[in-house]
């Protein structure tokens, strides 16, 4: 299986699913992120820092990376945008798609959240001119990385407990993010201490949220006993 998180800027796919991109490589998956822009300006950033940074969490994880370039703080809900994310699931044959959560008030994060529903749609086309043949990711999960203060309800919460020390180092890899900001230092343990509350929800030390926006099927009901 080849999954994919479509990343605002890069450190989104960390905050919100650390674990469990960590978790899918370990069981032997493929996992790329896809970054958006790569989230300059910032206070004590620079594109060149936030690449780096990006790269280290990459490897931290054990997953793949690339950027499509998109300029940050103005991402528009394009044909051109729908196209090229399109192309990048066809080519890769992405099995499994991660999308940010659609009740967000940032704008970047809304847009590509339908940039990504409309490219997953665009990618099983036939007789089109879209790089690499007609692919349909099959699964498609919210991931909560969200602006607004508000207590997410998930569909699922994953166990990626074996996984929570990679999550939160290779959130510490964005130095210039949270480090470096007196406002986000913070961040890191609020996002542990999340990950121990979801993780308690289902009986594990560590748990990571998604919805599902379509019925999720089970074969083993044995699988969901705590």
């Amino acid at each position: 299986m080849h999954a994919a998180i479509i990343a605002p800027h890069p450190d989104d796919a960390e905050l919100a699913m650390g674990g469990t991109i960590a978790l899918l490589v370990s069981q032997g998956h493929r996992v790329t992120i896809i970054d958006c822009t790569d989230g300059e300006p910032t206070p004590f950033g620079d594109p060149a820092t936030r690449a780096r940074e990006a790269a280290e969490a990459a490897r931290v994880l054990g997953c793949q990376r690339i950027n499509l370039g998109w300029p940050n703080r103005s991402v528009q809900h394009s044909l051109a945008a729908r196209h090229q994310l399109a192309g990048e699931l066809r080519t890769r044959t992405i099995d499994l798609l991660f999308v940010p959560h659609p009740d967000d008030v940032h704008p970047d994060h809304r847009a590509i959240t339908r940039i990504a529903e409309d490219a997953r749609f665009d990618a099983k086309l036939s007789k089109s001119e879209l790089p690499g043949e007609p692919h349909h990711p099959r699964r498609l999960l919210h991931y909560f990385c969200t602006h607004l203060k508000a207590v997410p309800q998930p569909s699922l919460i994953v166990d990626c407990s074996a996984q929570a020390e990679a999550k939160m180092r290779s959130i510490a890899c964005y130095r210039s993010q949270f480090e470096a900001n007196p406002a986000n230092r913070g961040v890191p343990a609020w996002l542990e201490a999340m990950g121990r509350f979801y993780g308690s929800r289902i009986n594990a030390a560590f748990g990571e949220p998604f919805a599902a926006p379509e019925c999720i099927g089970v074969r083993d009901l044995s699988s969901l006993l705590p």
